[in-house]
């Protein structure tokens, strides 16, 4: 069964006795907005409470039990969406379009790679960000940082800038619409390999990527009507029209993570039902601070972001907290170093982790390293250093005997201009053409699609090397 997450449960004794959802509010924490009115807080608090789970236990569980097979290198994650969704872009045609790009991306990759490819959006959720710093300044005037639409509003004035609790209640809706919309994607029929050709966006179709991409769904039609002749179709084979996707995003504002905290009813155990995975940042994974205090108690799969600045010792200490049963499927480490500290940065971690026998599932996050500003003004990406990231981040899981298991990205389905190259060519002055994120740029279908196929070749020469080791070991023995 999948699980209800009861609101009012019977007290069951769960894994941590001192852990409970508030127990985070006694420890340190960063990246907190201040809210003005605590009255009007603890209503919105109260009210999402009484909300039903946006995700059920069983889903959770479900998703972990499929991570569990990345970190024992039988599946490969992707794990992609937006910077940080915004209210004023919520439409049907973008979650559709994202998640056309997703299913094109997990179908060029289940190519290269020749296992499953776990699918995990960065949608229904991701409403708010870190900030470098509590305060903006334009022009002599300082204002509080815009953090995410679930917080405040990127609009640079006194009253939009002010942390307003209801539009806590704003994304709890619009996450439950998407949700709904996603689900009805993945198991409607929209996700049946049979229309694999109508993902291709339009915008798409008449670049390189598009042209690749309608010669791979060709060669899957072909397959798909020699295994019709012999009798598997999409009417006995549900895999074949439908596909699990799940949710994620960084659970950051811990009044709205604990709001839609709930008890299963079945296990006991705790769940947060804002989303199937949650992901602590680069800024907020102190070992005894309120993030990880929180997420030690929830049973959904978890990220790790792993920058430049995460040393082998603290890392080590995160997952004694996070997961001290050692269980694969738990944790995914998102490593985020950027290109030119990657290959510095990553062996370390790699090694203390396999030394210690550590179940882990790693994951390449080549956006955020890799931020700069152009001479536009524009914070922008390279398509080249993120690729030489992820080159890197093969490289170096090639060299350590491990499992490069996963990238994420920050992408969209819409035809932006946010990140430069690739084989659109994107100059630093076309950025300004369709430059809509509300916070870092992200990559557009054409980008992501030509990415996927970078990648799926790496995967393939990944599977080549790994058989061609095994052939030499066995004829060694």
């Amino acid at each position: 069964m999948d699980g209800f997450c009861g609101l009012d449960p019977d007290p069951i004794e769960t894994m941590s006795k001192n852990w409970k959802p508030d127990s985070w509010r006694n420890r340190d924490i960063l990246q907190v907005p201040e809210y003005g009115n605590a009255a009007a807080l603890a209503e919105v608090e109260a009210t999402l409470g009484k909300q039903p789970p946006l995700v059920f236990a069983g889903e959770a569980r479900a998703l972990r039990a499929q991570l569990g097979r990345v970190a024992e290198g039988e599946a490969f994650l992707l794990q992609g969406g937006d910077c940080a969704e915004s209210f004023a872009e919520f439409h049907a045609d973008n979650i559709r379009d994202t998640f056309k790009v997703l299913l094109q991306m997990a179908i060029v990759l289940t190519y290269g790679a020749a296992c499953p490819v776990v699918k995990v959006g960065r949608m229904a959720g991701q409403f708010a960000k870190p900030r470098s710093t509590p305060m903006e300044e334009i022009d002599g005037v300082s204002l509080p940082s815009y953090r995410g639409d679930i917080i405040n509003d990127m609009a640079f004035e006194p009253a939009a800038r002010e942390p307003n609790p209801e539009r806590m209640l704003h994304a709890y809706h619009q996450a439950a619409s998407t949700l709904n919309l996603l689900r009805a994607f993945a198991q409607g029929g929209f996700a049946d390999l049979h229309q694999v050709h109508r993902w291709n966006l339009d915008f798409v179709k008449s670049s390189p990527q598009g042209t690749k991409f309608a010669e791979l769904a060709s060669r899957i039609e072909e397959t798909l009507g020699f295994m019709a002749a012999c009798g598997l179709t999409s009417e006995n084979v549900p895999q074949m029209r439908e596909t699990d996707f799940y949710t994620s995003h960084e659970a950051l504002l811990l009044v709205y993570e604990q709001a839609l905290t709930r008890q299963d009813s079945l296990t006991g155990k705790w769940y947060d039902t804002s989303a199937h995975m949650l992901w602590i940042g680069d800024r907020t994974r102190q070992p005894d601070g309120a993030h990880v205090e929180y997420l030690s108690g929830v049973e959904n799969p978890l990220g790790i972001k792993c920058g430049p600045s995460l040393d082998t010792d603290d890392l080590m200490r995160l997952l004694d907290v996070l997961n001290p049963e050692n269980e694969a499927g738990r944790i995914t480490l998102i490593c985020r170093m950027g290109a030119e500290k990657a290959a510095e940065g990553l062996p370390p971690l790699v090694r203390a982790v396999s030394d210690a026998g550590r179940k882990v599932v790693w994951s390449c996050d080549p956006m955020h390293g890799n931020t700069i500003k152009a001479s536009t003004g524009y914070k922008t990406r390279g398509f080249d250093s993120i690729l030489s990231e992820v080159d890197t981040f093969f490289a170096v899981h090639r060299a350590e005997g491990t499992h490069a298991g996963g990238v994420h990205f920050e992408m969209t389905g819409q035809d932006v201009t946010e990140c430069i190259g690739g084989a659109q060519e994107i100059t630093e002055e076309a950025l300004a053409d369709r430059y809509h994120t509300h916070c870092d740029p992200r990559l557009n279908a054409s980008q992501s699609i030509e990415l996927a196929f970078q990648i799926a070749e790496r995967l393939k020469r990944q599977r080549e090397e790994t058989a061609a080791d095994q052939v030499r070991a066995a004829s060694v023995g």
